[in-house]
């Protein structure tokens, strides 16, 4: 066995026993790590507690003074924590999050020191931006990009961090992150959802998003990770014969968490409790050493904050217990991969699901509405949607069987649609008496009691209603989730605010009632919404037949994808919305493409480097000893030979096909490559990328599987999936 692998096993077998440590009662020291709303009544004066208030729930600009209370509050409460560095915390266009650490410790004029951090520290910083990635922003030699407190999401302490969420934009204004156009969405959807909630309860003054999210990922032995330069530089393996067993059993899902799995969990829940994520939720996932965590649903800017930090600590917690998590959307061929599900609603300040029934017809309209115009919005920008969830890595997952298709659908049950039948059929116009006491009793009121039993869930539906939310099921594990809660939020926003220009207009020009003008709205969004309806098996090949009459997008690359982000519907919606202005989404469009090229770049050379630097050498030695083996037979049986050693100088024949198929595969795709370096148009480059290069992958790494199983394994250099996905 390779001298690497062994030692790498050999780790592994040493970690035999696994102290699984005691959980606490969470309620004692959940957010205690967290400045939120217990500890500013604690640390603010009533004038810093008040403005930082209605900065929160009004949006309110803090001016300079109450700015310097804050700081210096937050840094009395910090240093009780034992922190010394401040940081502003934010999410660039890499999908990832970012810091720069500076110290409270600053000297005054004698030299003496002190602890410093006032308001014009809080409030914002210019960091050197020139390395994050802009699409043309701005140019490298600009490198002013700021960050500015985001007083929605509460600060934290992290080690001995205090971490402070900002936005961070160009200093020509426009967003260079994915946390500024998702609360320019949040404040979208909350003035057109008001709109129209208002119809229902004129009290209502603030509606807000929620965002649950569920988060799987994979974890294996940290040895054996770092054993495979794959998954170290790609974080999923390019090549590796699937093991005799996987998980056709369905034995690892929901089954017994393992004892160090259980230990590692239990830290990372620990450590999730003090910076106040609720989680609530673990267990097996379908794939072995496949698991899930899920919170409990908070406003969607925490949420999303949350998720990123969250990713953050899992590999920090995972060290801890010599494993590595990989959050990979597919990182071993043959099993599930990972995905993220988010799940997102609508809810008033007063405490109201606008995606739930309630007990009265009034209340069960108000949840038609909603729930209608939802459906509208989907169909209306599908194609925006599966753009929002593209990426090289989600790409391997789509379609796959453990996830849902590239074509963008809604399913909700055959309750609801029989439901939106019968409403599709309302009069159009005034209703009579009659009419209305049927429709209210015998469409609208048996809502709730056919939401009891609507919890069928079809898992091939990239966004589903379950009960009262609706579940985006296409969202990647490695993905950043304020960039489908965007499009999601920004796309009802528009649906919300032409929905009530349309009531509107029916009240004033035919003198219809609200009832009668709303039923009438909604009967025509049934009608030009059905196509986007679907209950069926999305893997079939006769949906993407059907798909494709209905007039529904089927962008299986990236590449193909996201060339809806620049549409001129695109462009339009995110302008009127005031969410993103051309020149933003043109960047992340650009941003996006080079993501692309540079992933499938990079495992095309970590492929054509573990191929022809380990498998073909290690091929070879084998080969000899083989050839070895025959002339010694030759020796010993003389003509007799070739009927004795048939079984080897086959074996032999077929090392040399592999090792020619994987020499000729690996220099046509190093060719292909070339080509797509040289161009310069990233759209041409990625398509190259998409339609080229990787093609190969797959050739390359069906002879590397062949011989895996035909090599002996005590000279097989590399981790095998059999030793990856069942260690404990």
């Amino acid at each position: 066995m390779s001298t690497f692998r062994s030692r790498a096993l050999q780790e592994t077998l040493n970690r035999s026993s696994v102290h699984v440590p005691e959980a606490k009662i969470r309620s004692e020291y959940f957010a205690s790590h967290v400045f939120n709303d217990k500890n500013m009544r604690q640390y603010l004066t009533k004038e810093a507690y008040k403005g930082v208030v209605n900065a929160i729930k009004h949006g309110s600009r803090i001016d300079r003074k109450i700015a310097d209370q804050v700081a210096t509050s937050m840094k009395n409460w910090a240093l009780t924590k034992g922190v010394t560095h401040y940081t502003h915390w934010f999410q660039p266009l890499t999908g990832g999050t970012a810091e720069k650490h500076d110290a409270f410790f600053e000297l005054l004029d004698d030299g003496s020191p002190m602890e410093k951090f006032g308001g014009n520290e809080l409030v914002q910083q210019e960091p050197d931006a020139s390395s994050f990635p802009s699409g043309g922003i701005r140019n490298t030699f600009e490198a002013r990009g700021y960050t500015a407190w985001d007083p929605t999401s509460p600060a934290f302490v992290y080690g001995t961090t205090l971490c402070i969420p900002t936005i961070f934009v160009a200093y020509t204004g426009e967003a260079l992150d994915n946390k500024t156009p998702l609360l320019r969405a949040l404040q979208a959807v909350d003035k057109h959802a008001t709109a129209v909630a208002k119809y229902f309860d004129k009290t209502v003054s603030k509606v807000n998003a929620s965002l649950g999210w569920e988060q799987e990922y994979f974890l294996i032995d940290k040895a054996l990770a770092y054993s495979r330069p794959d998954i170290v530089l790609t974080g999923r393996t390019l090549l590796g014969h699937s093991s005799a067993k996987g998980q056709q059993l369905d034995d690892h899902y929901f089954g017994s968490i393992p004892q160090r799995v259980l230990s590692f969990m239990i830290e990372l829940e620990s450590e999730c409790m003090k910076l106040g994520i609720p989680v609530k939720t673990r267990h097996n996932e379908v794939a072995p050493n496949q698991f899930e965590l899920a919170p409990i649903y908070e406003e969607a800017n925490l949420a999303v904050d949350h998720n990123a930090l969250l990713m953050d600590i899992m590999g920090k917690v995972a060290s801890n217990h010599q494993l590595k998590v990989l959050l990979h959307e597919k990182p071993f061929a043959g099993i599930n991969g990972s995905g993220k599900h988010n799940n997102w609603s609508l809810s008033t300040d007063h405490g109201v699901n606008l995606l739930s029934p309630g007990k009265t017809p009034m209340r069960n309209l108000q949840f038609l509405t909603f729930f209608v115009n939802t459906i509208k919005a989907i169909h209306q920008y599908e194609a925006l949607m599966r753009a929002e969830v593209a990426s090289a890595s989600n790409d391997h997952r789509l379609g796959a069987n453990e996830a849902p298709p590239a074509i963008m659908s809604v399913f909700i049950g055959a309750q609801l649609t029989s439901v939106l039948g019968e409403l599709e059929n309302v009069t159009d116009g005034k209703l009579s008496p009659e009419e209305k006491t049927d429709l209210k009793l015998n469409v609208v009121g048996k809502i709730p009691e056919i939401l009891l039993d609507n919890t069928d869930r079809n898992r091939t539906s990239p966004f589903a209603f379950t009960g009262n939310k609706f579940e985006f099921r296409a969202v990647g594990s490695m993905a950043n989730c304020a960039t489908p809660m965007t499009v999601l939020n920004t796309i009802v926003a528009k649906q919300l605010k032409d929905f009530k220009v349309a009531v509107d207009k029916l009240i004033d020009k035919k003198e219809l009632k609200k009832d009668e003008a709303i039923f009438n709205v909604l009967r025509e969004y049934i009608k030009d919404s059905r196509d986007i309806l679907f209950e069926g098996n999305g893997y079939s090949k006769e949906w993407e037949e059907e798909a494709a009459r209905r007039g529904l997008s089927n962008n299986k690359t990236t590449p193909e994808a996201i060339r809806a982000k620049v549409s001129e519907r695109a462009i339009g919606l995110y302008a009127e919305m005031e969410v993103m202005n051309e020149k933003e989404l043109r960047a992340r469009h650009e941003i996006e493409l080079e993501a692309y090229s540079l992933r499938i770049q990079i495992e095309g050379r970590v492929l054509g480097d573990v191929a022809l630097n380990h498998v073909i050498p290690t091929a070879v030695n084998y080969q000899n000893t083989l050839i070895k083996n025959v002339k010694g037979l030759k020796e010993v049986f003389g003509k007799e030979f070739e009927s004795i050693a048939r079984e080897q100088l086959d074996l032999i024949k077929k090392i040399s096909e592999h090792i020619s198929g994987i020499t000729q595969n690996t220099n046509a795709m190093v060719e292909e490559r070339k080509k797509a370096n040289v161009t310069r148009d990233e759209a041409k480059k990625a398509t190259l990328y998409c339609e080229k290069v990787k093609p190969y992958f797959e050739k390359i790494r069906y002879h590397c599987d062949k011989l895996e199983l035909m090599i002996d394994d005590e000279l097989w250099p590399l981790v095998k999936y059999r030793e990856m996905l069942f260690t404990r």
